[in-house]
C-alpha cells in the first residue's frame, strides 16, 4: 500500500485504473485537471500499488465545519480499483487510509455515496465501516445547457 502525498505524485501520470473515460477529456486535459487535484488544499489521494503500478485510489475531501463543536467533515470520492486487480484488498487498504487521517484531522464523520446498484459494492463499503440509512442523500444535477 502506498499513500503518496500529492508532492511526490504530481510528476507521476494520472493512474490507469482500467475505467473509460467517460467524459472524453484529452490527454492536456485531464493532466491539468490531475494537477489541480493534486494541488488542492484539504483534498488527499490515497493509492495502492502492485508492481510499481497504481491499481487502486480514493479521494478524501476534508473541510472546516461551524457545527460538531467545530469538527471537520469528510467526503470518500471516486474509490476506484483496476478489475484485474479487485479482491486482493487494495481497495480495502486505500479506503482505510483515508479513513485513518480524517480521524486524524478531527472529522467528525465521513460521508460516501455510492451509485452502484450491485450489492457486493454496498457490501465492499459495509465491511469498511460505512453504515448504510444513518443519512438521506440527495443530488442536484447540472441543467442541460
Amino acid at each position: 500500500m502506498l499513500a503518496s502525498s500529492p508532492a511526490s505524485m504530481l510528476n507521476q501520470k494520472p493512474p490507469d485504473l482500467g475505467i473509460p473515460n467517460r467524459f472524453n477529456l484529452t490527454s492536456s486535459r485531464f493532466r491539468i485537471i490531475w494537477a489541480q487535484i493534486l494541488a488542492r488544499e484539504g483534498l488527499s489521494i490515497f493509492v495502492s500499488d502492485e508492481d510499481s503500478r497504481i491499481v487502486s485510489t480514493c479521494m478524501l475531501i476534508t473541510a472546516p465545519n461551524l457545527l460538531r463543536g467545530g469538527r471537520q467533515h469528510g467526503i470518500l470520492e471516486n474509490v476506484a480499483t483496476h478489475p484485474d486487480f479487485q479482491g486482493r484488498g487494495h481497495g480495502r487498504a486505500v479506503v482505510a487510509a483515508a479513513l485513518a487521517e480524517a480521524w486524524k484531522q478531527d472529522c467528525h464523520q465521513v460521508l460516501m455515496q455510492s451509485g452502484r446498484a450491485d450489492p457486493r459494492v454496498h457490501r465492499f463499503y459495509e465491511a469498511c465501516g460505512f453504515v448504510p440509512g444513518l443519512r438521506t442523500a440527495y443530488c442536484a444535477r447540472r441543467p442541460a445547457k
